[in-house]
């Protein structure tokens, strides 16, 4: 039984696994996505985002033990000039996994694992939203400014209608004044006509 053991084994012994691990976490910080199966992907992202987090504060303790986890110098020095300096303000979550369907030879399920901030199409230039951990949402004196906007958009709304009406009941009375003209003079013809058969 396995209970408790929460531990990807991925089939391999525990050397192969770690040596796996360092390449895989190297290649990811080098390259900046990786394609891998799922698997592999899951315990990646476990294995490389307390590296990132390490790499946030450059410490000489912290450079050894990414260090002995990645055994790459070079990658140990990307890390901690070119990544952690993207992800300085981010809190977690510094890796996206996408799956990609299946591999043709062995139908294993693939994925890309990328780290976020360097995928050009979902990072944007705008600043990042501060989020409170209240439960009220934003800060009192944020609340300020959103209702002068909506107060603004309010007397907008009500102005609109009024205009809208005044056109609406404009055309309306143009339509329906040449039409009540050519049924009386439709009537007028057909009177006359009727007088000329009698």
């Amino acid at each position: 039984m396995r209970h408790g053991k929460k531990i990807a084994h991925l089939g391999r012994t525990a050397s192969h696994r770690k040596a796996m691990m360092a390449n895989m976490a190297s290649s990811l910080i080098e390259h900046k996505r990786i394609n891998t199966t799922v698997a592999k992907a899951k315990a990646l992202k476990k294995f490389v985002e307390p590296l990132i987090t390490k790499a946030k504060s450059d410490t000489t303790h912290n450079r050894r033990v990414v260090f002995s986890a990645l055994r790459n110098k070079y990658a140990v020095s990307e890390l901690f000039r070119d990544v952690a300096e993207k992800v300085a303000d981010r809190q977690g979550g510094y890796t996206r996994i996408i799956k990609v369907g299946s591999r043709m030879g062995d139908n294993a399920s693939m994925a890309l694992i990328e780290l976020v901030d360097f995928n050009d199409v979902y990072v944007s230039d705008k600043p990042a939203k501060k989020r409170s951990r209240r439960r009220g949402g934003a800060k009192k004196t944020e609340e300020a400014p959103v209702a002068e906007v909506e107060a603004a958009t309010e007397e907008v709304v009500e102005e609109t209608p009024v205009k809208e009406a005044e056109q609406t009941t404009a055309a309306t009375e143009e339509a329906s004044a040449p039409e009540a003209t050519d049924s009386t003079e439709d009537q007028k013809e057909d009177s006359s006509e009727d007088n000329k058969t009698d």
